[in-house]
């Protein structure tokens, strides 16, 4: 087996050059400080530590995927040398008081073949085993019930709960811990976080490390090989990204499980804190580290002073940013300019509990045309003027505006105070039933219809990505979305099979609004449906408000078309094939035939937007001061 370093772990590995913080300069802190040379094959020995922790697996991670990986194992080193080992990484089961000796002598190598590896220049790791793990405490020793790993800088010899934090703290590039900040980080910049806490005497650094102990056992997940009576924690149950986040996490809550520690100790010493009894966060993640929306940058400003207009001479009119919670739930929407939330797009995002990711097609494109717009987006001073912030408990969203380009919404200097329009619905059989959207003007109501959705058939958690509704303003009904028909597949033209986007599929459906253009009786859905594909196209709307506007020459209706990765291209990414790179709105074009490769970028539009899209990890790595 030949390993590699992921590229972005080789990324987090630059936050290590230069970091000196955690108290590295403190003795006795399982580091190697001795001058030892590693040219004999003598053993690599530590400690882990909660309490002292004995049988839990320890391995020396080679391969950077923070998972123990067994032989044959190739290394691939800086000089493109590569370096088998036929045993894997060294590993080994800690014994009494915590201590681990690992065999590092496949590390060495013929000296006119390839340099060693030395042991120092690799992290180490740690996985407490439930029900076989056994932690040394005061009152007796105790088996682990739940499962947690831990990881310890390059060089580090004691892996413990803070040197895990150390480390992913040190690969998301956060600050330096420094005492006297007067914030809950001051209590970890004072102590030595790579010490031996417990022989050091160290009652607050071992409060901490039991806190984060417990907190990372509670966001380990369950893994049936790890719980067999068999298991040996050599198991391979969580991703590299997977791993990351679950570090990264203990890095984002680890003041706030500080501040709880520091609280109880106040009451009778770090000694007597009773991490069990404190009230930990919940805080749940996304493990599988999917890429989320988490940028549009939209072009609707004409420079002639017309819509439509050629697109290379439409300047940017807002750009909106995507906030998420760690398990990658929608938290809010901010625009830099005017946003136009879409009362339908929000309600397939409710179906799904705010997961973006499930969503496949991830917030179809909604845009305001208002010329208001650029001139908030450059006015300095704010980089919001509008937000729609989601409540997932309370099954509410709030609509905040500093702006004048919502009709009929009071034109505000700055956000805070009451929301413009507030959200609420109602779920019934797991989906959205009614969606209301209440301003000081109005009220609207939609409901939406389920029947004949275009819904992915090989999705796992499947959600419409197109489904018809009915919209009430004040109690009167002003749009009707009707699909006639479910999705249908067609024969592919010649030469198309290849094509970059091809038009397989099709779904009739009637769009009955006032000021509708003729022939919204009969319109169709495109969609390209091909292999692990299910992507929707085009599709047509009306929108007379937007069509009514001075500089804005339109019938009352308009198309959507979208674009997405080419397979193979740099930005397709095979476990989400379906995420838009941009789309455009244009003038609504006549029906065209099934089968046929899809148009090309139109030159005449209305609008554009364009997609960002960012990991998890990468996003939550962003959070991090």
């Amino acid at each position: 087996m030949k390993r590699s370093f992921p590229l972005f772990l080789s990324l987090f590995a630059l936050a290590l050059v230069g970091c000196g913080e955690e108290s590295d300069d403190l003795p006795v802190d399982g580091r190697d400080f001795d001058g030892v040379s590693y040219s004999d094959p003598a053993p690599y020995t530590g400690r882990v530590i909660d309490g002292y922790l004995s049988n839990a697996r320890v391995w020396l991670d080679l391969d950077g995927d923070s998972q123990f990986t067994p032989g044959p194992l190739t290394v691939e080193l800086e000089s493109g040398t590569l370096v088998t080992l036929a045993s894997g990484e060294p590993t080994a089961l800690s014994g009494e008081d915590g201590v681990f000796v690992l065999d590092i002598g496949e590390l060495l190598s013929d000296p006119a073949e390839a340099p060693d590896l030395d042991p120092r220049d690799y992290p180490l790791f740690a996985m407490a085993l439930p029900g076989k793990t056994v932690e040394q405490r005061r009152n007796g020793d105790q088996t682990i019930e739940d499962a947690y790993m831990m990881s310890a800088p390059p060089g580090v010899r004691n892996i413990t709960p803070l040197s895990t934090l150390v480390r992913y703290r040190r690969l998301a590039g956060a600050s330096p811990l420094v005492s006297g900040t007067g914030s809950a980080n001051d209590s970890l910049g004072s102590i030595n976080l790579l010490s031996d806490y417990i022989l050091a005497g160290d009652e607050r650094a071992h409060a901490y490390a039991r806190a984060f102990a417990r907190f990372m056992a509670s966001q380990f997940p369950f893994s049936e090989a790890l719980a067999a009576s068999d298991a040996d924690g050599t198991e391979r149950i969580l991703s590299p990204r997977a791993a990351y986040l679950l570090g990264l996490s203990l890095v984002q809550n680890a003041g706030e499980l500080v501040g709880l520690v520091d609280d109880a100790a106040s009451q009778g010493g770090y000694e007597n804190v009773d991490v069990a009894a404190l009230d930990f966060p919940e805080v749940p993640l996304e493990l599988a580290d999917p890429l989320l929306l988490t940028v549009q940058q939209v072009y609707a400003h004409p420079e002639n002073g017309g819509l439509p207009e050629n697109r290379s001479n439409l300047q940017v009119s807002a750009e909106l940013h995507f906030d998420y919670s760690p398990d990658g739930r929608l938290m809010s929407v901010s625009a830099n300019g005017c946003m136009m939330p879409a009362m339908p797009e929000m309600a397939r995002l409710i179906n799904v509990g705010g997961q973006m990711a499930a969503l496949g097609v991830q917030w179809l494109p909604s845009i305001s045309l208002s010329l208001h717009s650029r001139t908030a987006y450059e006015e300095e001073g704010s980089a919001v003027d509008e937000r729609l912030t989601f409540d997932w408990e309370e099954q509410r969203a709030y609509f905040e505006t500093a702006t004048s380009c919502q009709e009929g919404l009071a034109d505000g200097s700055a956000l805070g105070g009451p929301a413009e329009i507030t959200y609420a619905w109602v779920m019934t059989d797991g989906q959205v039933s009614e969606l209301s959207a209440v301003s000081g003007l109005e009220t609207r109501t939609l409901a939406p219809d389920y029947t004949n959705s275009a819904v992915d058939p090989d999705a796992t958690d499947p959600s419409p990505v197109f489904n018809g509704y009915r919209l009430q303003v004040n109690g009167v009904e002003e749009v009707v979305l009707s699909p006639s028909g479910g999705v249908s597949t067609c024969v592919l033209d010649e030469g198309v099979k290849a094509a970059n986007h091809a038009v397989s599929a099709i779904q009739p459906y009637s769009f009955d609004a006032p000021g509708a253009p003729a022939g919204f009786e009969s319109l169709q859905l495109e969609m390209d449906t091909r292999g692990d594909f299910f992507r929707l196209l085009r599709y047509t709307f009306a929108d007379p408000v937007s069509a009514g506007l001075d500089h804005v020459t339109a019938n009352g209706g308009f198309d959507w078309t979208l674009y997405y990765a080419p397979q193979g291209a740099p930005d397709y990414v095979g476990e989400q094939p379906d995420l838009i790179t941009d789309a455009y709105l244009t003038k609504v074009r006549t029906l065209a035939s099934c089968g046929r490769e899809f148009e090309d970028v139109p030159s005449s539009i209305f609008g554009r937007v364009d997609y960002g899209y960012q990991r998890l990890s990468e996003y939550l790595t962003g959070l991090v001061e």
